[in-house]
Order: C-alpha cells, then structure tokens, then sequence
C-alpha cells in the first residue's frame, strides 16, 4: 500500500533535501574536504560580500540568525574565514575570506556545480531548468513563511 505522503510536497522536499545533502557530503568526502553545504553557502555568500556582517550573512542563505555564529566559527577556527569588530557597529561582527578560504571555494566551486546534476539525475536538462523555475516560485512564494527567509541580496547590508 502507497502511503499519502509519497505525492506530498513537504515529504519530496524532505527526501531531495536528504539526497542532496547525502551527494554534497560524500563529494566533499571523497575529495577530502571538510565542509557542510551550509558552510559552503556561507563562504560564497561572503566572496560575493566580503565584510558582511553575520546578521547580513544569515539573510542572504536564509539560515537562522541565531545559529549562523556556530558556521562562522567553524569557518574560523579551520581558517578560511576572519572575523573583526565592525567599524559602523561595534555590536557586529563582519566576515571575510581568507586566502585558505578563497583557495577552497575555488578548488570546492566545479565540485558543487558538477554535483548539482547528480541531485536532480532523474530529470533531464530541460526537466531541470523546469523543476529549478518551479522550485524557485515555490520558495520565493513561501519566502515570509520561513523561520529564516532569504533576504533580497539588494536589501542586506555589508557591515564593513
């Protein structure tokens, strides 16, 4: 018997997640990488904005503001991110990359990329583009539903 949740959105959405994760942590793996899919938003979202501040930063991945602190530090202590004081609020805390950072986005970016197939593998290209353009209007919809929406990148602010 096929359960109701099997042509549920939340439960698809559920396993892609569980897929997706799965193939980004096993590529990192078995390049020797020590990276989450959330660390790699953060440090992509910091090279496009270097100086952000970490509420910024929470914005423009839409993670939890009150969590993104434990990804930074993670990203500090392996390096690849430092951290000062903002000069506009002393309150905040702005990011950067490192050159140990910039060098893993670059060697970690055509490993992302490559995955990204491998996680919609059963669509073809066109299929691709079509559930990407859907899954976006989905989530741009339901954006002011999240516990952490995404922040237009136009709205968030850099802190120094």
């Amino acid at each position: 018997m096929k359960l109701e949740i099997y042509n549920m959105a939340g439960h698809l959405i559920r396993r892609l997640n569980q897929i997706s994760v799965s193939i980004f942590q096993d590529r990192m793996k078995s390049n020797g990488i020590d990276l989450t899919p959330v660390q790699f938003a953060a440090l992509n979202a910091i090279r496009v904005n270097p100086g952000i501040d970490q509420a910024s930063l929470a914005g423009l991945i839409a993670y939890d503001r009150a969590t993104i602190g434990g990804v930074v530090d993670r990203l500090e202590s392996k390096g690849y991110v430092a951290r000062k004081v903002s000069a506009r609020d002393r309150r905040a805390r702005v990011a950067t990359l490192t050159e140990p950072g910039r060098a893993l986005l670059a060697r970690v970016m055509p490993l992302v990329q490559d995955l990204q197939q491998d996680i919609l593998g059963g669509l073809d290209p066109q299929e691709q583009q079509e559930f990407l353009r859907l899954a976006t209007k989905a989530a741009d919809a339901g954006n002011h539903l999240s516990r952490a929406p995404l922040v237009d990148p136009g709205d968030a602010r850099a802190g120094d």
